[in-house]
């Protein structure tokens, strides 16, 4: 069967259409020869294939796939850093319109052969008389282990192998290896605003780092609400913003530079501190921008696995809209939390969630991550009125489950004055009165919303599946 490039509209078309459809089977590997997604520490591969064994980095071919936009001049150092530092002697690398392949010579790749995405048919003989799996099952057939590697190289070979009988196994059992994270990641989102979402998210993490849990927050909204009440802005002019020039978006922007450690910042809202990465008003500005980079849904998940041993929890503070930072939040994140005051219009809103999931499933099942798993309804910002709570409360929860088909979380949190407070606190400074916010539990820790935000940490945590 040919191959088209106009068919490849982005980067998953390529890896199913010309890589996994079309080349693989073409070039004489069987699904039983070759891995997607495999990661080694801070390096993930989009396709690791092998001629002869696990072992066997001369017979092995790294391919790598981008969206047909990308100009695959800007790839070739990430390729090459991949194939000298796990000692692999081929990569492919394609955007879907061009195809090329390079060779690893010593801490150096060459480039062996081009052409266009168009022409691959034509030229599949000299693409073969390469990286076929029988040529290199050939070239590979005198060379064993302890001639073609030093001590450094066979441990990565040592790696490389029990990564992938790891990985085997995994599947066997029904697993990917994204859904295997010594990291939890969470994002609490509702598309509509004013549910408590901020107080959530700003709280329970606060109260997971009291138990002695790493923590890191990232704010997705460019109206910085958690920014903001995790006392990161400090700033009473815009000339003086410390914001603009190292936040979310530069995250997202940037494969190579503004790493999460770098952009990440200590804040002391809570102690222990906890990391926070801040938003940035101008934000909104960029999503156009953003959504023409080929990576940009994955881009955060990728810089995540980086400081994957940083961290125990990261929760992500997500906008009130189904827009593109929403889609990264989601598709990042193992666990989904859902506040909502549980009146009409939030209930009504989770109708829209449930569909806006299922599609960011769809994207997670072709990137080979396992479908986000719900937490559940949080109720949040839920009055105190006796009668509410006694008569209309219940009802309001009973219907959740049944006309939207979300579990409800144990947990409640109350609309209560403490925690309103705790976020609108202010200090003086130089007879300035600036913002000061603070956790629920550094303001006032005997109060019945720290206790209840006490309770939510234990019922995530034990949803998650961290011990305590």
């Amino acid at each position: 069967m040919p191959f088209f490039p106009e068919n490849c509209r982005n980067e998953s078309e390529v890896e199913s259409k010309l890589i996994v459809q079309y080349l693989l089977p073409a070039l004489g590997y069987s699904p039983d020869t070759w891995y997607q997604e495999v990661a080694f520490g801070s390096i993930r591969l989009d396709f690791l294939a092998f001629a002869r064994g696990l072992y066997d980095s001369l017979s092995s071919v790294i391919i790598e796939a981008k969206h047909p936009n990308q100009n695959l001049n800007n790839h070739v150092y990430r390729l090459s850093q991949y194939l000298t530092s796990l000692n692999i002697q081929y990569g492919l690398l394609t955007n879907g319109r061009e195809i090329r392949i390079y060779q690893k010579d010593q801490n150096q790749i060459k480039l062996l052969f081009k052409c266009l995405g168009k022409d691959v048919e034509n030229n599949l003989s000299a693409i073969k008389s390469i990286i076929g799996k029988e040529v290199l099952t050939k070239d590979g057939s005198n060379t064993s282990l302890p001639e073609i590697a030093n001590k450094n190289t066979a441990k990565l070979l040592y790696q490389i192998e029990q990564e992938l009988i790891r990985l085997e196994q995994l599947y066997n059992a029904g697993f990917t290896p994204e859904g295997q994270h010594t990291m939890k990641t969470i994002a609490v989102y509702h598309n509509k605003g004013g549910v408590g979402k901020t107080t959530t998210v700003v709280n329970l993490a606060a109260a997971l780092s009291k138990r002695g849990k790493r923590v890191l927050v990232i704010d997705l909204d460019s109206q910085a609400n958690t920014t903001f009440a995790t006392g990161l802005i400090k700033f009473d002019d815009e000339e003086l913003d410390n914001l603009k020039d190292s936040n979310i978006r530069h995250v997202l922007q940037s494969e190579e530079a503004y790493p999460i450690r770098q952009v990440a910042r200590p804040s002391q809202f809570n102690q222990p501190e906890i990391d926070v990465i801040p938003s940035h008003i101008s934000l909104m500005r960029y999503e156009q921008e953003l959504s023409q980079l080929a990576d940009i849904k994955i881009m955060l998940d990728e810089k995540l696995q980086a400081v994957n041993t940083d961290y125990d929890i990261v929760i992500f503070d997500t906008p009130p809209a189904l827009n593109l930072f929403s889609e990264i939040a989601l598709t990042t994140a193992d666990y989904l939390l859902i506040p909502s005051d549980l009146k009409p219009f939030a209930n009504q809103g989770l109708l829209n969630i449930k569909e806006f999931f299922k599609r960011i499933d769809k994207f997670r099942k072709i990137i080979g991550k396992p479908p986000i798993n719900i937490l559940g309804v949080l109720p949040c910002k839920i009055s105190t009125n006796s009668k509410f709570v006694q008569s209309t409360l219940p009802k309001r929860i009973a219907a959740i489950p049944k006309r939207y088909g979300f579990e409800v979380m144990d947990s409640v949190i109350y609309e209560r004055e403490d925690l309103a407070k705790s976020m609108e606190r202010t200090t003086k400074v130089d007879d300035i009165e600036r913002s000061d916010p603070r956790s629920v539990f550094d303001y006032k820790p005997d109060s019945i919303s720290a206790q209840e935000f006490e309770v939510l940490a234990t019922e995530v945590l034990r949803k998650i599946g961290v011990a305590e």
